[in-house]
């Protein structure tokens, strides 16, 4: 096979390593190979060369596989050039046939099993010079055939619905091109673009005087510049540009748009035409100032956190070292509670139910008659469920050391309920004798009432009867920080 007799097959990946694998695998079938590391790059070599197949990665960077098909099945000189994509991750069933949408005639898995490659490569080479061979039969039938026979006529009906659906491709995946001629003084645009404008379909043909003055009058007038650089730097040096810039529609909607253009010369070096993409990445941008937003917001709530442990280990005091690493430790393992089940609902709450069941699990026995929980499902939200499940553990670690939980006739009921959009929780130990209140407040007191009266601004009663201590905790007005759990969001529960 002479040089001239070979095709041109290009390869797309971003990954060199995998190109060379590729051409190795290749380099048999005595062809043309030819390496992208881009789609950008692929694109440019697109336009410069005569391409009969091309093995594109589909996870590639800046634009994917399924993307650069889509650019490629626009252009008109690759309407019926073989795509095969290469895939290192499973592909859905909707996958493949996105891809069969965009233009696929075929998908190899990785790892590549050279045998199977080469045997797809080859067999549409061959259909690749098959088709140049029926081509240049065509020609020379058509120049003796005057009419057009039935045959023609499916065919152009064929091509039509192709369009059609290259046309709905384009339209899903949100871009158009364009192509300026500067020899012929006319811009041409397809459907899609005309849609990104947010404008009824028109010629594809228009004067470039008319296309500029209209486009001019859509792009924000502070992106104008970076066109004019972007177009100098065409230009100049050649290669493939791109530019972000944001167009107004006639409804008045802004939308965000990534054009890419590169240029075709004469022999002489100057520019003939520049023919380009339009990608609307409205939602791209809008998905990445709301991540803005969510990482200021984690900001926001790591500080919360770090303030409450910052005021629990202020606040803990002990008789020595091991004691204070014992009650800090119990107080931040509190916290870390709260915290899982406020993560475990993307912090729209916390359920108050879960709390008290996650603060006393460990002093459940076989006697479940020791402990009695019960009330109605409450969302807490986030400063309210850290600060109530300090006061738990403060509770809990109370009654295990002088109150129900440290006597096996000891009885626990904790009940809560909701009044006037108030929180109403009562802890209440029961089945002992002779208790007595203590003769001083003890540091887990001082705790519970800083947490319940200064962070929640709430109301503490604590009642030291003889068979038990009774605390009832009253919140003030939690409208915007209680709700049912029962219509929190679903995602929350």
């Amino acid at each position: 096979m002479t040089y001239q007799d070979r095709i041109n097959i290009l390869l797309v990946d971003d990954q060199p390593g995998k190109l060379m694998s590729y051409e190795v695998i290749l380099k048999d079938l005595n062809q043309n190979l030819i390496k992208a590391n881009s789609a950008r790059e692929a694109f440019t070599h697109l336009l410069k060369n005569e391409i009969a197949i091309v093995l594109i990665d589909v996870v590639m960077p800046e634009m994917d596989g399924f993307q650069l098909a889509a650019m490629i099945r626009e252009h008109p000189r690759f309407k019926e050039t073989a795509i095969i994509f290469i895939s290192a991750v499973q592909l859905s069933d909707q996958d493949r046939l996105r891809g069969y949408e965009m233009g696929a005639v075929d998908y190899v898995s990785v790892p590549v099993i050279p045998e199977v490659l080469r045997a797809k490569v080859r067999v549409f080479s061959e259909l690749y010079r098959k088709t140049r061979q029926l081509e240049i039969l065509n020609q020379e039938l058509e120049s003796r055939v005057k009419d057009r026979t039935q045959a023609l006529e499916e065919s152009n009906a064929l091509l039509v619905e192709s369009e059609r659906r290259r046309g709905f491709a384009l339209s899903a995946g949100k871009m158009g091109s364009w192509m300026w001629d500067i020899t012929d003084r006319t811009i041409s645009l397809d459907a899609s673009q005309y849609e990104i404008f947010g404008l009824e379909p028109g010629p594809r043909t228009i004067p470039a005087a008319e296309g500029e003055r209209g486009i001019r009058a859509m792009v924000d007038e502070n992106d104008l510049p970076a066109i004019r650089t972007a177009f100098d730097a065409l230009s100049h040096d050649g290669g493939t540009h791109q530019t972000e810039l944001r167009i107004k529609r006639p409804d008045g909607e802004t939308r965000w748009c990534l054009v890419s253009a590169t240029a075709d010369r004469d022999a002489e070096g100057r520019i003939e035409r520049i023919a380009g993409v339009t990608l609307d990445i409205t939602e791209r941008k809008r998905a990445e100032q709301t991540q803005l937003l969510l990482a200021k917001e984690v900001d926001h709530r790591a500080r919360n956190t770090l303030a409450v442990v910052q005021a629990v280990l202020r606040m803990t005091h002990a008789r020595n070292l091991n004691d204070y690493i014992s009650a800090v430790e119990g107080r931040i393992a509190a916290l870390a509670r709260a915290h899982g089940l406020l993560s475990a609902s993307r912090w729209h709450g916390a359920d108050l139910a879960r709390l008290i069941n996650d603060e006393l699990t460990p002093y459940k026995t076989a006697n479940e008659r020791r402990l009695s929980i019960a009330g109605p499902s409450m969302l807490l939200v986030p400063s309210t469920a850290q600060a109530l499940a300090i006061v738990l553990h403060e509770l809990a670690t109370n009654a295990v050391k002088y109150g129900a939980l440290s006597r096996p006739e000891g009885l626990l009921t904790v009940g809560w309920s909701k009044h006037d959009d108030r929180l109403v929780l009562n802890w209440v130990e029961a089945g002992l004798s002779n208790i007595k209140p203590p003769a001083s407040r003890g540091f887990g007191t001082t705790v519970i009432k800083a947490s319940v009266q200064e962070q929640l601004r709430g109301k503490l009663t604590l009642d030291w009867r003889p068979e038990g201590m009774v605390c009832t905790i009253e919140e003030p007005d939690q409208r915007e920080g209680l709700t049912n759990a029962a219509n929190r969001p679903d995602d929350a529960r």
